[in-house]
């Protein structure tokens, strides 16, 4: 199922993925031992997201925004498709993506912004320089890296 959604370009229902995040982040605290501190990759994408997540797992401390302009993600995706072997590397699942993103995604990096929990890191430079400027605010608030 989750599959078909990523093939399509389209967001995976809420309540599967705020249920497995909060499954994956139990486990990891109460059976590994974890600390409670969590990055979570792509998420929320949807308002409805967001705010299930803050009421029913636990509100996010900031949200880390990739800011780039659509060209370059496009090429990136593009010459990330040659070897990924994901189902959505491709140019029809990357344009029905963006589509998705700025009527989706934005308004949830709007409203997190409007609340100062977004952290904008510029990503049109290349990659390390982008991965010095995460691991730098990431540091500024009190998360290092792990070895």
């Amino acid at each position: 199922m989750i599959k078909d959604y990523i093939r399509e370009g389209t967001i995976v229902p809420m309540e599967v993925t705020v249920q497995l995040l909060e499954n994956a982040m139990t486990e990891d605290i109460r059976e590994k031992g974890g600390n409670g501190r969590f990055l979570i990759d792509g998420f929320p994408r949807k308002m409805d997201q967001a705010i299930k997540f803050e009421e029913s797992v636990c509100p996010s401390k900031f949200t880390l925004f990739f800011d780039c302009p659509e060209d370059i993600m496009r090429q990136r995706l593009l010459n990330r498709g040659k070897t990924s072997g994901r189902a959505d590397d491709n140019a029809e699942s990357i344009k029905k993506r963006f589509k998705t993103f700025v009527e989706t995604s934005m308004p949830v990096v709007d409203y997190f912004e409007k609340r100062g929990k977004v952290v904008r890191i510029p990503a049109s430079k290349p990659p390390d320089e982008v991965y010095a400027d995460v691991k730098r605010s990431m540091s500024q608030r009190g998360f290092e890296q792990l070895e």
